[in-house]
């Protein structure tokens, strides 16, 4: 039932995006925005706030903070879900709102060479994440939740499980990448016979699974490829168990070798990934085989990356070389 003060809304909040089976992130996220927003409409009972503190709001984050379209958009869809699942409310704009403008910005894409000289500055734990990023197309998220039973070395690809929009999808598993990995899912076989020796509780479970399978966590299978060297408090079921290994973690790691190579690109972990794309382009596969192996919904996204492919400019050559 609604009731009109801000704890209580947030409390609401988060049950809802838990009873939805929504990511940490996107919880984390959503009640960031819930908060910001609530606290900037400044008044006692939150059953006051109508559609037009919405676009106060949105105008305010455009206007006076200077937000970019994404930051203002991911305000709009953390609201959006607020008032439609707890306020019990429709949202509809009107043509009075001020809508952050949207650069047109190409993807930061490396070169083979620069990728080298960043493997080579990486240890094997981080080079082998690495690599599954740009050899696979893995984003960040994905890599560090791969679970054991996700990895076919037979067929030489990685099921990816749950991800972005809650897809299922299947990529390459680079034969390259095959020994280090084989290591990897032998050094998290000892953390694993570790926690059960100790009888700790399993791992995570997505969904209803945990509550469907209560002893699954315990199975080697469900294991993380990269477990995480401690344990730590599950932020939902306040349990202490072993989770795999941290973002943050690897972007530390990458951005350190990004350094250490001399490279000045402003690129992320996130940059393999669009390497990945526009070098399956560059050596001639399709788009549409590129939009599966990268999981994206709608064609449009992955045409982004035609305007960086090498093979775009094949066989240009510039004006001034023609000169005597």
């Amino acid at each position: 039932m609604f009731k009109g003060d801000k704890k209580s809304n947030i409390e609401e909040l988060i049950r809802i995006i838990r009873l939805k089976h929504l990511s940490i992130a996107t919880e984390k996220s959503y009640v960031n925005w819930a908060s910001r927003f609530i606290d900037f409409t400044r008044k006692v009972s939150v059953k006051d706030i109508d559609t037009t503190e919405l676009e106060r709001f949105l105008t305010h984050l455009a206007v006076n903070e200077n937000v970019s379209k994404s930051t203002q958009a991911q305000a709009f869809n953390a609201l959006l879900f607020l008032y439609r699942h707890v306020l019990n409310k429709e949202v509809k704009l009107s043509e009075k709102s001020v809508i952050a403008r949207k650069g047109k910005r190409l993807p930061v894409v490396l070169s083979k060479n620069e990728i080298d000289r960043i493997f080579k500055c990486l240890d094997d734990g981080y080079l082998l994440i690495c690599k599954l990023l740009y050899g696979s197309g893995l984003r960040i998220t994905e890599c560090a939740q791969l679970r054991i039973k996700d990895i076919d070395f037979e067929q030489h690809v990685i099921t990816v499980r749950a991800g972005k929009g809650d897809k299922d999808r299947v990529t390459v598993l680079p034969v390259s990448a095959v020994d280090l990995l084989t290591e990897q899912v032998g050094k998290a076989k000892e953390v694993y016979c570790e926690d059960r020796k100790d009888d700790l509780p399993g791992v995570f479970l997505p969904d209803a699974l945990e509550k469907k399978y209560p002893h699954a966590g315990k199975e080697w299978g469900w294991f993380w490829v990269f477990p995480a060297k401690g344990l730590s408090v599950d932020p939902q079921s306040k349990i202490t168990r072993r989770h795999h290994i941290y973002q943050n973690t690897i972007q530390k790691q990458f951005k350190a070798a990004l350094n250490k190579a001399d490279i000045s690109k402003h690129a992320s972990v996130h940059t393999l990934r669009h390497s990945f794309a526009t070098h399956l382009l560059d050596a001639g596969y399709d788009i549409r085989t590129v939009q599966e192996l990268l999981g994206h919904s709608h064609l449009s996204t992955t045409m982004i990356y035609t305007h960086v492919s090498a093979r775009n400019k094949l066989g240009v050559v510039s004006p001034m070389d023609k000169m005597k």
